[in-house]
């Protein structure tokens, strides 16, 4: 990451608990465990994914994910982006041939200037989204508060991780 640039990920995927994908992880590769063949995934596709969110969400719309090249983990992933806009993007990867979610993240590229404010508030209100779309008996108020007090935590960390039931933020 380039100096004075600030990428805040939220990123959810089901848990692994198999040995085995841990097994399967050498020192040489840097895979994450919860990205293996075989490891758990939401019981959702991406486009189901989608849907639901943008029915629930109707002021926060995400467009159609396009699929991104990555050669590194090609045979068991499908990566895939949607712009929300200049500064907001939505990520995901997906299981190969199902696509179906193994995680999700909001990336936000801060600005500087007039609309640094909007930007962020925008910004908290898609991932606090995401959070009531993986955990829906959230209120609006509670995922808000759930992610206040992870970016609270996590504030001055390279990476930061809360694990609920099967979701890890």
């Amino acid at each position: 990451m380039k100096p004075g640039c600030t990428l805040f990920l939220l990123l959810f995927s089901a848990l692994t608990a198999s040995i085995t994908a841990h097994a399967q992880l050498s020192s040489s590769t840097t895979t994450a465990p919860y990205l293996l063949a075989g490891s758990p995934t939401f019981d959702l596709s991406i486009s189901q994914f989608r849907e639901n969110f943008n029915r629930q969400n109707p002021d926060l719309p995400l467009n159609e994910f396009r699929a991104i090249e990555n050669s590194r983990d090609k045979a068991n992933l499908t990566r895939a982006a949607s712009k929300i806009n200049e500064n907001l993007y939505a990520s995901t990867a997906l299981e190969r041939g199902t696509l179906k979610v193994k995680s999700m993240q909001i990336t936000w590229l801060p600005i500087q200037g007039p609309e640094q404010k909007a930007a962020k508030a925008k910004a908290l209100e898609y991932m606090a989204a995401i959070i009531r779309t993986v955990a829906p008996l959230l209120t609006k108020e509670q995922s808000q508060k759930k992610l206040q007090k992870m970016l609270i935590a996590g504030k001055g960390k390279h990476y930061y991780a809360e694990t609920e039931g099967a979701v890890r933020y």
